[in-house]
């Protein structure tokens, strides 16, 4: 009796067996990744992942100084708009586009579409039905003129020869498109691209030249004081 009641009892008292832990395993957990501090840009945790930031990589499709059959084309703005119906929200893209030859013809206009590239098509050709002649004096304008749009102010100043376009995005967009090498100017109110890209064509179209001037005064061009800012042949007069 006692021999059995110690063989019944030996199970009880012995330790639980352990599963013994393979190489493989420890292996697979050597290998995990470990999750990096959730905010943004941290390793993978945040919402731009990658280190990239909050909004991720950031993508810019504007076409800037494109040329095709010798017109040169600058995109100046891309805008998404968006607008609500019943079912939710459209969106499409509106794109502001200025054209030139680089030798006094430019011209700038909108295009609204679903896709960019579409937008930018539309206002491009928009642009080329409207081109405008703009009075040069070598690679600079004739005289000094603010021009006038909404809230826009831009002020164009002629500037010696080698001293550049100085001028912001939408301003020298629209210059360089219209072959102006040459030029200061200065916003001096909104900075919004479409006031301050009419602006430009504002005072650009409202220039004039001595020839001109002294035409309607019926003159001659010599009785006129007036010095060019670069010493060179009126290209329209």
């Amino acid at each position: 009796m006692e021999e059995q009641k110690e063989s019944t009892e030996a199970p009880a008292t012995a330790a639980p067996a352990t599963a013994p832990v393979t190489a493989p395993a420890v292996a697979e957990v050597e290998q995990r990744p470990s999750r990096g501090p959730r905010g943004p840009g941290g390793g993978g945790g945040g919402r731009g992942g990658r280190g990239r930031g909050r909004g991720g990589e950031r993508r810019d499709d504007r076409g800037q100084g494109r040329e095709g059959d010798g017109m040169v084309e600058n995109v100046v703005a891309i805008n998404r708009v968006a607008k609500v119906v019943k079912g939710g929200r459209r969106f499409s893209f509106n794109a502001l586009v200025a054209v030139g030859d680089g030798k006094g013809q430019v011209g700038i206009a909108t295009g609204k579409a679903n896709e960019v590239s579409e937008a930018v098509r539309k206002a491009v050709e928009a642009a080329r039905r409207n081109m405008n002649e703009i009075p040069l004096t070598g690679g600079t304008i004739p005289h000094e003129i603010i021009g006038k749009h909404g809230a826009g102010r831009v002020l164009l100043k002629p500037a010696a020869s080698g001293t550049g376009v100085i001028a912001g995005g939408p301003v020298r967009a629209v210059l360089e498109c219209a072959g102006i090498r040459d030029i200061l100017t200065k916003s001096l109110g909104s900075t919004n691209p479409h006031n301050m890209v009419r602006a430009t064509m504002d005072g650009l179209k409202r220039l004039t030249t001595a020839r001109r001037v002294a035409r309607e005064r019926g003159v001659e061009p010599e009785a006129i004081h007036y010095r060019a800012r670069q010493e060179s042949v009126v290209t329209h007069g």
